[in-house]
């Protein structure tokens, strides 16, 4: 039994056996613990003392409330400390996880009120309780059907009751009887690999999970599960003593280990429950409180989640080389495979590269770059061998200015990069080890940067990792469907490293202040020309990197059915081998920023604005855009269709004489046809009509509206969509001669997909005719802010820009994105008197910034008093108070 007759406890139990209270008395006790440790938490006692302290606090508490209960001689039942709690180590909300072992199920039964007034109190005094009540044979059988119960068991302490029973208990269910060494270590192994998928293998989440994350303290929690089963070890520090780990591994582990364990107990005492998700709402809180202050280039906060990222950077090394390092004796033990010479440096043994010698790196220090290239020549190589990591991490102090200039290392790194498979496992397994931010030290500057937005949910490393992924992604059958555009694309590209070294390059300047696009193709340059990469490839890459968000600007902020606006982009271009990569780049990059940033629509941009490019180039930059020649080629493939479907030619042209040429400008043929066609269908223009289709070429949802025109229908249909849930993408507002409205608008679900559900298409058409019924009657919706959008205030900003090609004026409005802003936009138009002739919506994380094409109501550009007016009513609209 655990037992603690300090001074304190003595008084504690004087007053108990004196009180007719005793439930006020254990609560005082438990709160006045609590403070103590949280005042001595914030005074930066080390952690792992208050850790274990809790435990202990807990520990006397429950055994004097199990006293209370049960009888002391009573060798039938007995209280245990199972799970975390089990190991001495409990944060101030963690549960209290206990195991009431009973001899049989009878004792159970017989001692089942006594168990109930036990737990009863224990919640009572507050405490958060996990609990299970077992006997010897439900602990043995539980155990060998769920491999949980079994590593909760494993890390078992007794409390109170008799010894003997928790012995038979322990034994029972210890690795001579069920899950030997072998099958955990595989069953365990297996169950980290299916946590770190649900992670997307990465520990780099914008608010990432200390505790289930790659690199997290389950991490740490699997390698004690592991030497515990298999090896006996009762403690990390016993790694040392059987030379799984050297005494400056061991030290760093226990430091990644106090520094996690200090920001959750940091998270328990701020939220006041267990909370492991280190979410926007505490980590500004944290960074405080652990002392980061604000610098020039790096907010306190950021300063803090890069040396988090760096944490578990190392603990996700020393958790691969010591799951190597137990393989290798629990699999393998005995067996005397020889090995596969590689070189006169390397071998391999059973797909494990191992280096021959302990010397190979002060010989011949490129081998450093070495090991990377041939892991990644070789599918067969699965691992590194956790000496060879380990002679790896001792030898980086090679990897210096000489290092950088040996003409054999730029070979090695160089050729890794034209690797058809393998480039990223390899450079990631190069950014754990620490080898590549020695090599490219600029690299190094970004390994664990966060970007404090909700644009970016990866550190500035992983990101560029991501992109790499995708680029190499690109060249794989067996995933070009998911992207064919690309897969197609991508074989052009003759030299590939060209393109995966832009994309290695693309954000390495973030992080130093100035624009990261002209420092990064610096840096890219000198790369290069230090690797003796020729000029012509350095060039590209040079111009990649500076302009690797040209075409996803263009895209989603400019109207590329706009022919001068594909006449400028393709000048800035040039020709069709830049434009190739560029596309491929930026494809790459907007999947890499976030899982849910890339959508259909974006897909369907981006590909509408590579073809279209491409069609310019191949007519000539020296050629302009033939407005009339396109308006007549649209018309003419239109109406050899809709003659196809029966319709009468000389009612078509009719109805296209009511309409502008801006409008077949900015219409596919195929939308000119459907339009057409349910146009002249109708024969009642009094009610509105309108149209949904998925799955369009445009990617996303069409709703059309055709009707007579009103002031307020664009804020009427703005207001009844969002209410919908549906996310306005693009919105292309014509106006026939005869005030008739045909507004197309491109639409996506929440999920960042099209409509696709029948009745739910129809659900959309219904509530929108009837919201177009009564136009400007429609209430907007509530612009609430998300809880992480309160941590990102963006100051609502509206910019002018004249599109004097037009004959128009651009706007561009910088806010907050949250349900309700462009129903709010659209008012205040309305309030304005302002027309709307186009829309590109454009969100960035929390970041709105949408673009809207504007004319006064002689379609003409709005004057400067109207965009003064403007701007203030939107700030006013937009910066009112959003409901938290």
């Amino acid at each position: 039994m655990n037992t603690c007759p300090t001074s304190d406890w003595l008084e504690f139990d004087r007053s108990l056996a004196q009180t007719q209270q005793p439930l006020a008395l254990f609560r005082a006790q438990l709160k006045s613990a609590k403070e103590s440790l949280k005042k001595r938490f914030d005074a930066n006692a080390p952690v792992h003392e208050l850790v274990t302290e809790r435990a202990t606090e807990v520990d006397q508490l429950l055994i004097r409330a199990w006293q209370r209960q049960f009888d002391r001689d009573d060798t039938r039942i007995a209280l245990v400390a199972v799970g975390g709690y089990g190991r001495g180590e409990l944060h101030p909300a963690s549960d209290v996880d206990l195991l009431i072992l009973a001899a049989t199920q009878e004792d159970i039964t017989r001692h089942a009120e006594h168990i109930e007034q036990f737990l009863l109190f224990l919640w009572d005094m507050g405490l958060e309780v996990g609990h299970s009540t077992r006997s010897l044979n439900d602990c043995v059988e539980q155990a060998k059907a769920d491999i949980t119960v079994v590593t909760n068991l494993m890390e078992a302490r007794l409390l109170v009751g008799p010894s003997a029973l928790f012995h038979e208990m322990k034994s029972a269910v210890g690795p001579n009887n069920i899950w030997p060494g072998l099958d955990f270590f595989r069953a365990k192994r297996e169950e980290q690999v299916a946590r770190h998928h649900r992670f997307h293998d990465t520990a780099y989440n914008l608010e990432p999970n200390i505790k289930e994350n790659p690199g997290g303290l389950r991490d740490l929690q699997i390698i004690g599960w592991v030497v515990k089963r298999h090896f006996g070890a009762e403690t990390l520090r016993e790694l040392v003593d059987h030379h799984f780990l050297t005494e400056h591994e061991y030290c760093a582990l226990m430091e990644a280990q106090d520094f996690l364990w200090r920001i959750r107990f940091g998270l328990h005492s701020i939220t006041g429950r267990r909370e492991d998700r280190l979410l926007f709402d505490h980590q500004r809180t944290l960074a405080t409180q652990f002392g980061y202050e604000d610098s020039d280039n790096k907010l306190a906060v950021e300063q803090f989640m890069k040396d988090y990222y760096r944490t578990v950077l190392e603990l996700s090394r020393l958790n691969e080389m010591l799951l190597n390092l137990f393989e290798e004796k629990i699999l393998f033990a005995g067996e005397t495979e020889p090995p596969v010479t590689i070189n006169t440096r390397f071998q391999s043994r059973r797909g494990v590269l191992e280096a021959r010698h302990n010397k190979i790196f002060l010989r011949e220090p490129w081998a450093l770059l070495e090991v990377f290239l041939l892991m990644a020549r070789d599918p067969q190589l699965r691992a590194v061998r956790a000496d060879t990591i380990r002679l790896i991490r001792d030898h980086r102090y090679l990897i210096d200015a000489e290092f950088r200039r040996t003409p054999r290392c730029h070979e090695l790194f160089v050729e890794l990069f034209r690797q058809g498979t393998g480039l990223t496992h390899e450079l990631r397994r190069m950014n754990r080890y620490g080898v590549l931010a020695a090599y490219v030290p600029l690299f190094g500057d970004i390994v664990g940067q966060m970007q404090h937005d909700l644009f970016h949910v990866y550190t500035v490393d992983e990101h560029t990792m991501f992109v790499v992924r995708n680029l190499r992604r690109f060249t794989v059958p067996e995933f070009a469907h998911e992207f064919p555009l690309c897969s197609r694309t991508i074989h052009r590209i003759e030299q590939q490293e060209v393109l995966t070294l832009a994309g290695f390059f693309h954000d390495i300047g973030k992080g130093r202040g100035g624009n990261h696009s002209q420092l990064g193709a610096v840096d890219a340059v000198n790369f290069c020309r230090e690797h003796e990469i020729n000029e012509h490839n350095t060039h590209i890459i040079k111009w990649l990197v500076e302009n690797h968000l040209l075409m996803s600007t263009t895209a989603q902020r400019k109207d590329i059915s706009d022919p001068d606006v594909i006449a400028e982009f393709s000048q800035r271009v040039g020709n069709q081998k830049r434009l190739n990569h560029l596309y491929l780049l930026t494809v790459a990059d907007i999947r890499a920023t976030s899982p849910s940033l890339w959508n259909s629509w974006k897909d369907a941009l981006l590909a509408e604005l590579f073809h279209a490019t491409s069609r310019a180039l191949r007519r000539g930059l020296e050629k302009p855009a033939d407005h009339r020649g396109l308006v007549e080629e649209i018309q003419d493939t239109s109406l050899a269709e809709l003659k196809k479907l029966g319709m009468d030619p000389a009612t078509v042209q009719t109805h296209w004489r009511r309409l502008k040429p801006d409008y077949f400008l900015r219409h596919s043929a195929n939308e000119v046809v459907a339009q057409t066609r349910n146009i002249l269908s109708i024969k009642d223009n009094s009610n509105p009509l309108v149209t949904v289709r998925s799955d369009t070429p445009r990617g996303g949802s069409e709703i059309f509206v055709y009707m007579r025109d009103d002031h307020q229908l664009f804020a009427t249909i703005t207001s009844a969509l969002e209410r919908m849930g549906l996310n306005i993408t693009d919105a292309r507002i014509i106006t026939s001669a005869d005030h008739f409205a045909l507004d197309t608008f491109l639409v996506l679900e929440k999920t960042g997909e099209a409509i696709a559900d029948p009745a739910r298409r129809e659900e959309v058409k219904l509530g929108l005719t009837n919201a177009l019924k009564t136009p400007g009657d429609a209430p907007s919706p509530n612009v609430r802010l998300t809880r992480q959008q309160k941590y990102f205030p963006i100051e609502t900003r509206v910019l002018f820009r004249e599109d004097a090609n037009n004959h128009r004026t651009e706007m561009e409005v910088i806010s907050s994105d949250r349900p309700g802003l462009l129903a709010r936009i659209a008012k205040g138009l309305v309030e304005c008197d302002i027309r709307l002739q186009n829309a590109k919506i454009a969100t960035f994380g929390e970041r709105a910034e949408d673009i809207f094409f504007l004319t006064n109501n002689d379609d003409q550009p709005i004057s400067t008093a109207q965009q003064h007016d403007l701007r203030e009513t939107l700030i006013g609209l937009l910066d009112d108070k959003p409901q938290q």
